[in-house]
């Protein structure tokens, strides 16, 4: 078979460092659709990408040859210097992040929730969001550790 085929989508949130609220009214829009640029430049889609004052959310379909460990890598570090640069700010992203598998099944569903992050993140933390989805997703992890 000499071609490859799939249809990789995943969900990532990463935080800004320390959680800080940097991703302010004035940048958030550009920023979001530098992210999507970004993905595009990497041959990846896109298909939504929303947040609130201290973290991201994006829904990304990606191609097969493609590590999620590579895309979010230049996604970050792109995206941070050009922050810098355009509005000079100290702006930084924290180092870790968080990649969930979406079936194609279930992208109406989690487009929605990152649609609605604002009045979501009423109601709960960035901290008890993220550790749901870790329990959610079956994933062990110590709570010292995940917000380093």
């Amino acid at each position: 078979m000499a071609h490859t085929g799939g249809n990789l989508v995943v969900h990532l949130i990463f935080s800004t460092k320390g959680r800080q609220p940097l991703i302010t009214p004035e940048i958030r829009n550009d920023l979001f659709a530098y992210l999507g640029g970004i993905v595009r430049e990497m041959q990846g889609v896109a298909l939504i990408i929303n947040g609130t004052a201290d973290h991201v959310h994006m829904l990304i379909r990606i191609r097969p040859v493609q590590a999620v460990a590579a895309i979010v890598r230049v996604v970050k570090t792109n995206s941070s210097r050009w922050v810098r640069e355009k509005w000079k700010l100290r702006f930084a992203w924290q180092t870790g992040y968080g990649a969930f598998s979406v079936s194609e099944s279930n992208v109406p569903a989690v487009s929605g929730y990152i649609a609605t992050q604002e009045e979501h993140h009423r109601k709960r933390t960035l901290q008890e969001e993220y550790v749901a989805f870790l329990k959610k997703n079956k994933i062990p992890y110590d709570e010292r550790y995940i917000w380093g």
